[in-house]
């Protein structure tokens, strides 16, 4: 996380609504949470949410990649890693050597994590991923009982935990959601194990079934809905825990019938006063977004116009003419006033979700932290 006091984009992190959102979360689930703090945690930057949700008494976080876990380890954060996504031989040394936990889903990668660990003298936990219905990485339902044999033979390896993944908990219609629900049951409760695990952020609140042993939040701990198809009204008391906000740097009146930006995409209807402000795509404010946004100055919404840029856009602020002046603060996503933007508006604005709108930041928006964050137990 960049601490310069100069970059005038900041994402701006609220630690008491993280901690809001966890309380919230652990009521519900009622079970063992392991955040997923994957993808810079979901854009809201990987090594301070981490810290919080060691503060907040979360010892066990989860990632995508064993590069996020060699990260976490080179800042000092002292938490069990579980790497969610699938992983080739060839990653087992690091592996153990950072003291991961794995999901594995061939005996490849079992035979080499298992011959890594001889080597270094260590047991590695695994966590054997079954495939319900996401088809993304898994082995099959009917295959578990044999799989883990298998994994069980082999030394150096402990088996902590079969695992799945819901493709359509976010969906108002749970009926695929219940048949997955069935199929991982079915696969694993003969099975001895430690720990089963299934529950994402949207079936936590929508499936108690799918809780089991612990869950694995991940855009909700951000105070963002998984969908807007969730069917528990809890949702709606989430609070986003990032706010995104930059400064205006120019200010120019142009007449009528002025192209603006690249390709001259927008011109103007008449007089206007228009704003720079130093975002643009290389910070994460997609190009896409182009004559297709709002921001926020003093409250008012401006419409943004011209092309997005890659380090500047241009705002439309005459109706803030004699107002509005260099150094306002304009606001990307949060509020400010009366007004807010959220992540899901500029989501339903891209035809995508609020996962990709956050998690795009750039590495270059410093990430700032607020709020009293106050230590509880998990």
């Amino acid at each position: 996380m960049s601490e310069r006091s100069d970059h005038l984009t900041v994402a701006w992190i609220d630690l008491d609504n993280l901690a809001h959102n966890m309380q919230l979360l652990q009521q519900i689930a009622e079970r063992p949470l392991w955040p997923a703090i994957k993808a810079n945690a979901y854009g809201h930057g990987m090594t301070v949410i981490a810290r919080a949700l060691l503060n907040l008494g979360y010892g066990k976080l989860c990632v995508a990649h064993v590069s996020e876990a060699a990260a976490l380890h080179d800042a000092g954060i002292d938490a069990r890693i579980l790497v969610l996504s699938a992983t080739l031989p060839e990653h087992a040394e690091a592996i153990v050597h950072y003291g991961c936990e794995v999901t594995i889903t061939t005996m490849e990668m079992a035979r080499a994590l298992s011959e890594a660990s001889d080597r270094a003298g260590q047991t590695v936990i695994v966590h054997i991923k079954v495939d319900t219905g996401m088809s993304r990485i898994g082995i099959r339902a009917d295959a578990t009982s044999a799989f883990l044999e298998r994994c069980r033979s082999l030394p150096g390896i402990e088996v902590r935990g079969l695992m799945s993944h819901f493709a359509r908990a976010d969906e108002a219609d749970k009926s695929f959601s219940l048949v997955q629900l069935e199929r991982f049951e079915h696969a694993t409760s003969r099975e001895s194990v430690t720990v089963r695990h299934m529950a994402n952020s949207a079936a936590i609140f929508d499936l108690p079934g799918a809780r089991f042993d612990a869950a694995r939040p991940g855009i909700s701990i951000y105070g963002l809905r998984p969908s807007s198809q969730i069917v528990n009204y809890r949702v709606a008391e989430l609070k986003p825990v990032l706010s995104w906000k930059t400064r205006i740097t120019y200010l120019k009146e142009v007449p009528g019938g002025t192209g603006l930006s690249y390709g001259h995409a927008y011109r103007t209807l008449g007089p206007t006063l228009l704003a720079t402000v130093p975002v643009g795509y290389g910070d994460g404010l997609s190009r896409a977004l182009s004559n297709n946004c709002e921001l926020l100055v003093q409250g008012t919404r401006c419409p943004q116009v011209g092309r997005i840029t890659m380090d500047q856009c241009l705002i439309d602020v005459t109706a803030l003419r004699d107002r509005v002046q260099l150094g306002d603060e304009v606001v990307i996503i949060g509020r400010q006033g009366d007004e807010e933007i959220t992540a899901d508006e500029l989501a339903l604005r891209l035809g995508t979700i609020n996962y990709e709108i956050v998690t795009a930041i750039s590495a270059r928006v410093p990430r700032r932290v607020i709020g009293d964050l106050l230590p509880t137990t998990s």
